[in-house]
């Protein structure tokens, strides 16, 4: 649904997307991370035929973005940075000037509208003009412009900016819903806890290029190294050591627990639960030590620098 190959947009001497390529099937969230700047923004324009890619090529909804920029504008929604909301209008009057752009039937519009305020919590709000709205309800109601003409495609750009806990997670539990009704998304946010419960793919952006892209269990592993396994014990350890098999390295020892690095968990841990076992040692829990995307995604950029600077 979202196909780019050697995608790259230069601006005078700037080289703002350099060569980059993307694949994102039907039903599937690919996050896109970056700092400001990295040219997310840019690449989002490319994919939605508001900017003509430099070099390269790029395919949305089975649509070629600079030959068939109609068809690809018909079948994406998009939510940018900057909103444009008509703060003299009421969502009822706005939501019916944007689906007539779209060519949908007055029905069909109150419809579809009804629907999406009352899924937001904006309905209580339809009649109010846009310009008494909180930020955090310009945010949703432009989320809601977006899916007004029930695209294949969405393209959002920091979806839950400036909402309370409760929004952001109405929010992310539509973009669920949608990834489950078969749409595709791509997100860009720098709120990378959101990003690891919704992204299917990661794709973290630096100075233009792609440094880092897949699942994000992939990219932990790629970028910190094998998983960290924990036993926790109801007593001390007694001078217990533990026997080692192939790929396991004890790299942690308290009074009542011990963490290994595990090259293949599924090999290794019931290895080592049996010898704690076999041992008479009380296991209260042996369990994978959490490791953030935040925690990646900085290990990426590091890499990245040292790259830069030789």
């Amino acid at each position: 649904m979202i196909f780019a190959e050697d995608l790259s947009k230069q601006f005078d001497d700037i080289l703002a997307v350099d060569h980059i390529r993307l694949d994102v099937g039907s039903g599937k969230v690919l996050v896109l991370l970056g700092p400001n700047g990295a040219g997310k923004t840019t690449t989002v324009r490319m994919l939605t035929s508001v900017l003509r890619p430099t070099t390269g090529t790029a395919r949305v909804a089975g649509y070629d973005v600079v030959s068939q920029s109609s068809q690809v504008r018909a079948n994406v929604g998009v939510l940018t940075e900057h909103h444009g909301l008509y703060g003299r209008m009421n969502a009822r009057e706005y939501l019916k000037f944007y689906g007539s752009l779209y060519n949908l039937s007055s029905k069909a519009i109150d419809k579809r509208s009804g629907e999406l305020l009352e899924l937001f919590g904006l309905a209580f709000a339809a009649r109010k003009r846009l310009g008494e709205y909180s930020k955090g309800m310009r945010q949703k109601l432009a989320l809601v412009r977006a899916m007004l003409h029930d695209p294949p495609v969405l393209l959002l750009d920091e979806p839950t900016s400036a909402m309370d806990p409760e929004s952001a997670k109405t929010v992310r539990d539509a973009i669920h819903n949608l990834r489950d009704s078969h749409r595709t998304i791509l997100l860009c946010t720098h709120n990378l806890a959101e990003a690891e419960l919704l992204a299917d793919q990661i794709a973290i952006i630096r100075r233009g290029k792609i440094i880092y892209q897949g699942e994000s269990a992939r990219l932990k592993r790629e970028l910190l190294g094998a998983p960290v396994y924990e036993v926790r014990l109801a007593g001390g350890l007694n001078g217990y050591t533990p026997t080692l098999p192939a790929g396991v390295e004890l790299v942690g020892r308290g009074d009542d627990s011990l963490q290994f690095r595990v090259i293949d968990p599924e090999a290794a841990n019931p290895v080592l639960l049996n010898d704690l076992v076999q041992a008479g040692l009380p296991v209260i829990s042996f369990s994978e030590l959490p490791r953030s995307l935040e925690q990646a995604y900085l290990e990426a950029v590091s890499r990245d620098q040292e790259i830069l600077h030789g």
